[in-house]
């Protein structure tokens, strides 16, 4: 009996993306890189405003200490600096 030879199959799928398929993934790509990048960028950006934030209020708490311990607990306003006493801080700045 004869040895039947093999069929070659041949595969009709594509081996690679059309050149307009390829440039649309990668121009889509391109373009999210370029937004993460970005956003990373304004993620640094706000650390170092957030770590400016923290130093600001730290130095808003030691003059409101200061003031504190000058004027005692008081309310000040920040427009034209008059000082409001509270009934209890005037009575004993009177004293």
């Amino acid at each position: 009996m004869a040895k039947k030879k093999k069929e070659k199959i041949v595969d009709l799928k594509p081996s690679k993306l059309t050149e307009e398929e390829l440039s649309e993934i990668q121009q889509l790509i391109n373009g999210l890189n370029r937004v993460q990048l970005e956003v990373g960028g304004l993620e640094t950006r706000k650390h170092n405003l957030m770590h400016q934030v923290l130093g600001i209020q730290n130095q808003m708490q030691a003059v409101q200490k200061k003031f504190e311990e000058t004027y005692g607990n008081v309310d000040i306003n920040i427009t034209d600096g008059s000082i409001t006493y509270n009934e209890d801080e005037q009575s004993n700045k009177e004293d």
